[in-house]
């Protein structure tokens, strides 16, 4: 039997050991003055401590039995799928709607307030990057 949560941390540290080497072939910088490696290190050094948490919670717990759901992994991507074309073609607002309502449907419970609660705090991060920090966002 594969223990679920230590999969889920092994995957976490694969995936950030990936990224944390493929970012130092770009110019790291220092905090001072970042180079294009700084923040895809930094990212790939905090996704490794939750994989590490993870991996040591796993230990301490009871082993789950790993299951993957063929349906929820579909609906996920579809989701994700949506939200780049719809942002492409429309413009992200209703590409962030679309992902929120779509990919809520791969959960246990589904709740329009808190779907709508999910949208209201993506779109006031997307807007605060693209107001406060300048990003070229399609938000309209």
């Amino acid at each position: 039997m594969i223990n679920q949560n230590l999969a889920r941390g092994l995957y976490l540290l694969a995936i950030s050991l990936v990224f944390g080497i493929w970012s130092t072939r770009y110019d790291i910088g220092s905090f001072s003055r970042a180079g294009p490696g700084l923040f895809p290190l930094m990212i790939a050094c905090l996704l490794g401590l939750i994989g590490i948490a993870t991996v040591v919670r796993a230990r301490m717990m009871a082993p789950e039995a790993m299951h993957f759901n063929f349906k929820n992994v579909a609906l996920v991507i579809g989701s994700l799928c949506g939200f780049a074309l719809i942002s492409e073609h429309v413009n992200m607002t209703a590409g962030i709607i679309f992902m929120v309502f779509c990919s809520t449907f791969a959960g246990t419970s589904y709740s329009v307030v808190r779907n709508i609660k999910l949208c209201v705090g993506l779109l006031a991060i997307a807007f605060a990057m693209a107001k406060g920090l300048g990003v070229n966002l399609p938000l309209f």
